[in-house]
């Protein structure tokens, strides 16, 4: 794939920015081979200072580069992509990671025969430990090789069938706002059992951060770790039943379900 890498975010919102920070962090560019936009400009006077070119001109920015990354609100994309169709080549990839927009419907609205992608992403991008799911459409084994490796700088990155997108939102993109959740609970737990706010939250932060390091360095299941920690006649069986008493997995499971029809239902 060439190493040619200029990189268009057409959205300059709280995803395309994350998305920046994480590309200039990995140093899969230079910051002046980025182009990020948005309609007012104002808020990416930072990334501007930081010698990224910051713009309100999709169709510029789509010329001066090879990897286009749409990061824009559902509602805008037909807008988006209509007016810089004229601008893409067959030297372009198209990557999505617009919300509730499939392939086949980003195919209908480019209309041309070059490669597509979507991700998501979540919020993590910007310090490089996302979990990014890909699809793909039109794409070679090359040029799919390369999408993957720019967002394994960015985080860990899974492959999977474009029907699975939406469950990909919930699970890894609004599952950020659930662990968020857990772990404020926790610290407020914490609170209440005698540590001050700054300390509950750096324990509840890290002994989150191991648990899912566990997992994912050793590949072990869930429910073999939880059993290293659960004694009999024990203080954490007697916290995890409690929680189970009071719907704890039911109430989350329940929650990703919910969000899931939310989406289909768009």
């Amino acid at each position: 794939m060439t190493s040619d890498k200029r990189v268009a975010i057409i959205g300059g919102g709280n995803l395309g920015t994350a998305i920046t920070d994480g590309l200039l962090a990995s140093n899969f560019c230079s910051a002046a081979a980025i182009t990020l936009t948005r309609r007012n400009t104002e808020s990416l006077k930072r990334y501007a200072e930081n010698g990224i070119i910051v713009s309100s001109d999709n169709v510029a920015a789509v010329h001066s580069s090879n990897i286009v990354i749409i990061a824009v609100k559902p509602f805008q994309i037909a807008e988006v992509i209509t007016a810089v169709k004229p601008a893409l080549t067959e030297h372009h990839i198209i990557v999505s990671v617009v919300t509730g927009v499939s392939l086949q419907e980003l195919h209908d609205l480019v209309e041309k025969d070059i490669p597509l992608f979507r991700a998501m992403p979540n919020t993590a991008i910007a310090i490089q430990e996302s979990m990014t799911c890909i699809s793909h459409q039109r794409a070679s084994r090359a040029q799919v090789d390369y999408i993957i490796s720019i967002f394994n700088l960015l985080g860990k990155v899974v492959v999977i069938n474009d029907g699975l997108m939406d469950a990909a939102t919930v699970l890894g993109a609004c599952g950020t706002a659930f662990a968020m959740r857990y772990i404020r609970a926790n610290i407020q737990g914490g609170i209440e059992i005698g540590f001050d706010s700054e300390t509950a939250s750096i324990i509840a932060a890290q002994t989150v951060k191991g648990a899912a390091a566990l997992l994912l360095i050793r590949g072990s299941h869930p429910e073999q770790e939880i059993d290293k920690v659960t004694t009999p006649k024990g203080c954490t069986i007697a916290g995890l039943n409690e929680m189970e008493h009071r719907g704890f997995s039911s109430s989350l499971i329940k929650g990703i379900a919910t969000s899931f029809h939310k989406i289909v239902k768009h």
